[in-house]
């Protein structure tokens, strides 16, 4: 009696002698270009803690912090760590390095209706590129700024200062601060980098600055020549404890689905999950204590409340606290390249993995077009940005920065990660999806993570969705300017114009396909078998 193997085209086989047996292993060749890998683990990894750990941890997380309570804030932090952020972060690592896709492409081997999610993520992405790289503009200015034996935002002597510049340095003993005072540091930044001044508000932008003009261009000359290879080259306390976490590791930007992409299929990536999120938790608290301390020196030495320091939240706490604070430390001029150095460094790892999300998409969904045209393609996305950041670099273009950043990366992304997680979870089915990690890593899922992406995940990310539509109700204001009703508009136009594509796209999935209505429902939530699944070697015994 013998036994057969059939043998597939598109594969070769041997025959090793084994006792009586023959046992014959077959290897799986395809005639596809092979998935690009990382050259090592470690620039993985890297890369996703230069996702993870970026500007939010520097200014976002302190001030969150100290307006939550402080050390109260710690505990609904790392709770909403545990049980939202990390099984979050978890599943797109798996998710990506399972079906090895990006954020677009994937969605067929998951629950095809969704697929607009990866269109809404793309198109989020590019909403973001308009504004983060303009801090990393404005970084650049103060960077160059920094070489000079004083530091310009140290004294108000300069042609931006004001009657109401107040230079009240630590050596100042006969100066006092007044509620009119006004600190050189603000002045700089908001006279000379910013312009801000010369803008009424959003009604009327005011003309483009050459000096941030060329500094965003040196930023993005940097992001291609970095990215265009591959990767090979690159309670309300408990409401702002979920925010930050969420918005720290980042899952829902298809970041993490694009890197893990490029990883063997059998890489640990529950142990990646573990590291990197513990790491980009780990920065958190060391910039909390840094900035705590920074503030409370300020306050200290103006006489004044904590809160009236840090009255403006975001890139202002960079450029106006932090910057105050270096021009009083020893050696000012070397401290200034130094921290301006790190904010530009931390700000470019955040731009590569948002942009190489995108571009990893792009790639998977249009592969006969795009594959062999990858330099071309990165190089038309970097433009596009800069186009986009244009209004980002007018006198009134902090305005510009502030409505990007409280709507573009607000509702939209919640809703998006919301329905990541449902469709996943409840259409793709947690058990299967746990059989898929078991193939991968050789362990199945406990009951932890399994709980956490059914129920857990969509609830908080539900309530997280109630109250960010509820915050954004109110009318933001920024350096003393308060934006017209009509902003708030603009602002949810904004949102909606990336999240629309998922409805969109789930009419016209079902109006394309054949049958019936229930037959076309039915096969829109069937995920396609992935042929991509990582099988090397199929072993096979013979008499």
């Amino acid at each position: 009696m013998m036994m057969t193997t059939c043998v597939p085209a598109g594969v070769t086989g041997s025959s090793v002698p084994l006792g009586g047996l023959r046992t014959l292993v077959v290897q799986q060749t395809s005639l596809e270009r092979p998935r690009e890998t990382w050259s090592k683990k470690m620039d993985f990894l890297l890369s996703v803690i230069g996702y993870a750990v970026d500007l939010g941890n520097v200014w976002r997380f302190p001030y969150i912090c100290y307006q939550n309570g402080g050390g109260a804030f710690l505990l609904p932090y790392l709770l909403m760590a545990v049980f939202g952020g990390v099984p979050l972060f978890y599943m797109e690592l798996a998710l990506g390095q399972f079906h090895r896709s990006g954020c677009i492409s994937i969605w067929k081997y998951i629950c095809p209706i969704f697929k607009g999610i990866g269109f809404a993520i793309c198109i989020i992405a590019l909403y973001i590129a308009f504004y983060y790289n303009t801090i990393m503009a404005w970084a650049l200015y103060y960077l160059l700024s920094s070489f000079r034996r004083t530091l310009p935002w140290s004294t108000c002597t300069n042609s931006w200062n004001t009657a109401n510049c107040n230079r009240y340095m630590s050596t100042d003993h006969n100066v006092s601060w007044s509620n009119s005072s006004i600190s050189p540091a603000e002045e700089f930044y908001t006279r000379q980098v910013l312009q801000v001044h010369l803008s009424p508000g959003l009604h009327q932008l005011g003309s483009v600055s050459w000096q941030l003009a060329l500094c965003l261009l040196f930023i993005f000359t940097i992001v291609y020549f970095s990215i265009w290879k591959g990767v090979k080259t690159s309670g309300k306390v408990w409401i702002d404890a979920a925010a930050q976490i969420f918005f720290s590791l980042g899952p829902g930007f298809g970041v993490l689905l694009a890197f893990a992409s490029y990883n063997p299929f059998h890489n640990n990536c529950y142990r990646d999950a573990l590291v990197t999120s513990s790491v980009n938790c780990l920065t958190s608290f060391v910039s909390g204590f840094v900035i705590f301390t920074v503030l409370g020196y300020m306050a200290e030495m103006r006489h004044q409340e904590v809160d009236a320091v840090a009255k403006d939240a975001g890139p202002s706490l960079l450029f106006i606290i932090y910057a105050e604070a270096i021009a009083n430390m020893p050696a000012a001029t070397f401290f200034a390249i130094i921290f301006f150095l790190m904010i530009i460094m931390l700000g470019l790892d955040s731009t590569f993995a948002g942009l190489e999300g995108v571009i990893t998409a792009m790639l998977d969904e249009f592969p006969h077009v795009l594959a062999k045209r990858r330099e071309w393609f990165v190089f038309g996305l970097v433009c596009v940005c800069y186009l986009g950041a244009l209004s980002t670099l007018t006198y009134g273009g902090a305005f510009v920065v502030k409505l990007f950043e409280e709507y573009a990366t607000g509702p939209a992304v919640i809703t998006v990660v919301l329905l990541e997680v449902i469709a996943v979870s409840w259409f793709y089915g947690t058990n299967r999806f746990c059989n898929d990690v078991q193939v991968m890593l050789g362990f199945y899922p406990g009951c932890f993570w399994r709980v956490c992406w059914v129920a857990i995940c969509p609830c908080f990310l539900l309530v997280m969705l109630r109250y960010s539509i509820y915050i954004h109700i109110f009318f933001l204001i920024l350096f003393n300017y308060h934006y017209p009703p009509w902003t708030t508009v603009l602002g949810y136009c904004i949102g909606v114009s990336s999240f629309i594509c998922v409805p969109v796209y789930m009419v016209y999935h079902l109006l394309s396909a054949r049958g019936t209505f229930k037959q076309r429902l039915l096969k829109s939530i069937t995920p396609e078998p992935n042929s991509d699944v990582h099988r090397d070697f199929i072993v096979t015994n013979a008499v």
